[in-house]
């Protein structure tokens, strides 16, 4: 059975989870408390060196990076494919997953919020405006080009990669109560994608680990 590494909350283990649920695979969750730095242990660096979450085992295939992950599962079950046929849609959505898992992620990512805590004593106020910033930064940007290659989701009338990227970052955006009113394309798409059991039960309230 495929075995994930995550945590409830992190949005890189919730886009993967979205994957697994669109393609029905059946996977055993081993949760890791970043809150409590269990992603630091031994015990975890032994399964993955570099200690950060998702990882995925599939037998002897080891795979980290949830870009990646996501794609060797769509590359390996072929069943209900979430990178369209035609080079340049897959272009856009490609692109998509880059706006947010390069633009947004790296400057977002707790161990990121967690040394400008520590060294530089950014207060919660502080943090909160930088995390929304970065989102607002490429949100706008990411409106203007789903107005253009958006249907019923990001990429056409079917679910892609780009929306297993997009609902995540919501759900972050929204944590840290950032408003949506400017980007309605983008909460469109969201409503669309959370109507889907796949989202539903990928969902970081409905995780075994969920606090």
């Amino acid at each position: 059975m495929l075995q994930l590494f995550g945590y409830w909350r992190s949005s890189a283990s919730f886009r993967v989870r979205i994957v697994l649920q669109l393609k029905g695979l059946d996977y055993e969750q081993h949760p890791i408390n970043l809150r409590q730095d269990e992603q630091r242990e031994k015990a975890y660096r032994r399964v993955n060196p570099q200690g950060l979450v998702p990882f995925l085992l599939d037998g002897d295939v080891r795979v980290g990076q949830s870009v990646a992950i996501m794609e060797y599962l769509d590359e390996t079950y072929p069943a209900h494919p979430l990178m369209p046929s035609a080079a340049e849609d897959k272009a856009q959505v490609r692109q998509i997953v880059n706006m947010i898992a390069c633009d947004i992620h790296p400057l977002n990512n707790l161990r990121v919020l967690n040394y400008l805590g520590q060294e530089f004593r950014v207060s919660k106020a502080q943090e909160a405006a930088w995390y929304r910033h970065w989102i607002t930064e490429t949100f706008t940007a990411l409106e203007q080009l789903l107005m253009s290659t958006a249907g019923v989701y990001c990429v056409g009338d079917e679910v892609t990669l780009a929306d297993c990227m997009l609902v995540p970052q919501v759900y972050n955006a929204r944590r840290y109560e950032m408003s949506l009113e400017e980007y309605p394309t983008i909460s469109r798409i969201v409503a669309n994608c959370e109507q889907l059991q796949a989202f539903i039960k990928a969902a970081p309230a409905n995780q075994p680990d969920a606090q």
